[in-house]
């Protein structure tokens, strides 16, 4: 009996890790209602914003943000978050950057 107990909770703790795991790999997004951006959706997405802000390197990615379609944050050499909101057909409808990092342009 102790056995069977001790097999269970081994599973729930690697379940638990495992799932944790791969929310950080999806994006490291705190809200998990908006899921990543995958496939080739994803290569097209990252390709739209990373020409848009000149490079940097694709952190965090989100499908059905309530600003657009998809959403793409972006960070640059300097450090600086751009987040790149783009429709279906990957196309730049607005763009904004940290709110501490605006001043300095």
């Amino acid at each position: 009996m102790k056995r069977k107990f001790a097999v269970a909770a081994a599973l729930v703790v690697g379940t638990g890790a495992a799932l944790g795991g791969a929310a950080i790999a999806a994006g490291g997004d705190d809200d998990a209602t908006e899921p990543p951006i995958t496939g080739v959706a994803l290569a097209d997405a990252t390709a739209a914003a990373l020409e848009h802000t000149g490079g940097g390197t694709v952190t965090g990615t989100e499908m059905g943000d309530e600003q657009s379609y998809y959403e793409v944050e972006v960070t640059l050499d300097s450090g600086r978050q751009v987040d790149v909101q783009l429709d279906r057909s990957f196309k730049v409808v607005s763009s904004d950057g940290d709110p501490e990092e605006s001043s300095e342009n």
